[in-house]
C-alpha cells in the first residue's frame, strides 16, 4: 500500500484515475487521487457500514488553500469527521447551509403554504443566499464561530426605511425583535435538516442562534375606536375598504390582503382564513354588520379574486399600503408611528379590555394564548380588580 501523509510520497505516485488509499480505522478509508504528475491532487474518503454493508464515498477536496506538508493532516481531519457524521446515522450527501434552507421552505411551503414558505425564501434571500461564506459551507462542517458571525454581522446591518430607488436611502438601525425573526428562520431550517439526519449535532447554532430575550416587549402604539374611523374617513377610498376590515376582524395585514372571495361563506356570515403565520385554517363567525360588509365586497367577484383590492385592481401588500397610510395619518392628524398592523393590535386590544378571555382572542386572532398573555396580559389587571372589589364584605 502506498504512502500519501508526506510531500515526498506523494510526489512519487504514478497518476491514476483510481486513488492511493491508506487504512485509517475499520471501513474508513482515506485516499489521495493524482491525476497528471504537475497536478495538486484530490483527497477521497471511502465508508463501509459495519452494520449494512453499505459502502459511500465522498470528494474532500484539493486543500489547495494549506501547505503541501499540512495537507495529509487536514484530509484526515476533514475523513473523520464525515465517517464520525457517518457513524451516527447522518446522510451520506453533502448537504449545505444553503440547500438545507432551500429544503425547508419547500417543506413549509407543502405543510403551511405558500406565505409563510415566502417570507422564509424572502429572508434566505436576503441573509443567507448571497452569503458563500455561510450558504456553500457544508452542515457538517458548520461551526459555532461561523453562525455568530454572521448573526452579528446581520444584526448589524442597518434597515432600508424606503425602498423607492428613486429616492435617497434612508436607513436605521435593526432592533432585536426584527434580528429574532430572522435567526428563527435559520435555526428552524437547520432544525429540519437535523431532524433528517443530514448533520448530526446541533452544537454550532443550538446556542449561537438564541433569540434574545424579551425583544418584543408591548405593543403600546394603540388608537381608539373614534380614531380608526378618522384614519378611515381621511383614506383613499380603496384603502378605507381595506383598514376597515383590519377594524372589523383581528387579521394580520397580509392574512387579509390575501382573503379571497371563497374564503367568505354569506350564508353561513363564516369567514375562512387560510395557513397564515400561525400555520393553520380557522373560521370566523361574523355579525350580522361585519357579515354585510364582506357580502357586499364579494358580490359578483369570482372565488379566486382577492376581497380587498386596490383601486388599480391589484392585491394589496406592505408596500403599497405604507404610504397611502402614512397619508391618511397626517390628514387624520394622529400620532406618528401608526401602522396597518396598528389596527390589528388595537382591535386585539379592545377585545382583551372588553373582557373576552384570552383563549378565544388567541383563536380568533390566529397566535398562541402565550403571546397573547404576554403582549396583552396586563390589560386584564382592571378586570381583576373588579373581581375582587365584588368580593368585599
Amino acid at each position: 500500500m502506498a504512502r500519501i501523509d508526506t510531500v515526498d510520497s506523494r510526489s512519487k505516485l504514478k497518476p491514476r484515475a483510481e486513488p492511493y488509499w491508506i487504512k485509517l480505522s475499520s471501513g474508513c478509508m482515506l485516499g489521495f487521487r493524482k491525476m497528471t504528475s504537475t497536478s495538486t491532487g484530490t483527497w477521497v474518503a471511502r465508508y463501509r457500514s459495519a452494520d449494512t454493508g453499505k459502502r459511500d464515498k465522498r470528494s474532500l477536496g484539493e486543500f489547495d488553500d494549506k501547505i503541501p506538508s499540512q495537507r495529509f493532516d487536514e484530509a484526515k481531519k476533514a475523513a473523520e469527521t464525515w465517517f464520525s457524521h457517518l457513524g451516527k446515522g447522518g446522510s451520506s450527501e453533502a448537504v449545505t447551509v444553503g440547500m438545507a434552507c432551500k429544503r425547508y421552505v419547500k417543506h413549509v411551503r407543502a405543510i403551511r403554504g405558500n406565505e409563510p414558505a415566502d417570507d422564509l425564501e424572502m429572508r434566505f434571500r436576503r441573509w443567507v443566499y448571497d452569503d458563500p461564506v455561510l450558504a456553500d459551507v457544508d452542515l457538517s462542517k458548520l461551526t459555532k464561530t461561523r453562525i455568530e458571525n454572521w448573526r452579528n454581522a446581520m444584526a448589524l446591518t442597518p434597515v432600508k426605511v424606503n425602498r423607492d430607488s428613486r429616492e435617497i436611502p434612508v436607513t436605521r438601525p435593526r432592533v432585536a425583535s426584527s434580528v429574532n425573526r430572522d435567526i428563527a428562520a435559520l435555526r428552524a431550517a437547520l432544525n429540519y435538516a437535523h431532524d433528517a439526519g443530514d448533520v448530526t449535532t446541533d452544537m454550532a447554532w443550538r446556542v449561537a442562534l438564541r433569540p434574545t430575550k424579551n425583544a418584543d416587549g408591548r405593543r403600546d402604539v394603540y388608537i381608539d375606536l373614534e380614531q380608526r374611523r378618522k384614519l378611515i374617513e381621511k383614506a383613499h377610498s380603496d384603502l378605507a375598504i381595506f383598514l376597515t376590515g383590519l377594524s372589523s376582524v383581528p387579521l394580520r395585514p397580509g392574512a387579509l390582503a390575501s382573503l379571497k372571495a371563497a374564503n367568505f361563506e354569506s350564508r353561513l356570515s363564516v369567514l375562512t382564513i387560510g395557513k397564515d403565520k400561525a400555520g393553520q385554517d380557522r373560521k370566523i363567525k361574523l355579525p350580522t354588520a361585519t357579515a354585510a360588509m364582506f357580502a357586499k365586497l364579494c358580490e359578483h367577484k369570482p372565488p379566486n379574486v382577492c376581497i380587498f383590492r386596490r383601486e388599480d385592481g391589484q392585491a394589496w401588500n406592505k408596500d403599497a399600503w405604507k404610504k397611502p397610510i402614512k397619508a391618511a395619518l397626517a390628514a387624520a392628524e394622529l400620532r406618528d408611528g401608526v401602522t396597518a398592523y396598528t389596527l390589528r393590535h388595537s382591535v386585539i386590544t379592545d377585545l382583551v379590555t372588553g373582557g373576552l378571555d384570552l383563549l378565544t382572542v388567541a383563536q380568533l386572532s390566529g397566535t398562541s394564548v402565550a403571546m397573547i398573555e404576554r403582549h396583552y396580559g396586563h390589560l386584564r389587571a382592571d378586570h381583576a380588580a373588579a373581581a375582587l372589589a365584588k368580593l368585599t364584605v
